[in-house]
């Protein structure tokens, strides 16, 4: 697994704080721990999280997922699935970024 930068470039002098535990604890350890999860589970348990959410950090966990191996099958399944559980309008949100990402 690649070493995630993302708080320290975006929040670094902002928010140092944070910016240390998302990028050393959230994806340095929990992320890393594939002996209990694989990526590839992380992601997609990661974006139904997010897509129940509404939260903006879907799109990039879209991508993330699509490099750890998480098909379009399976993210249409997922967000299909989840149209029940989070609602319809978060549904169509997220197709239209899925499909934006796992059709390139």
């Amino acid at each position: 697994m690649k070493k995630q930068t993302a708080g320290r470039e975006q929040l670094g002098e902002f928010a140092p704080q944070f910016a240390a535990l998302n990028d050393d604890v959230l994806f340095g350890e929990v992320w890393a721990k594939e002996n209990e999860l694989s990526a590839h589970d992380r992601s997609m348990i990661t974006c139904s999280a997010l897509l129940a959410l509404g939260a903006p950090q879907l799109e990039a966990h879209l991508k993330i997922a699509k490099e750890n191996g998480v098909t379009k099958e399976e993210i249409t399944a997922l967000i299909t699935h989840l149209a029940f559980y989070a609602g319809w309008p978060k549904a169509w949100s997220a197709f239209s970024m899925a499909k934006e990402i796992f059709d390139s």
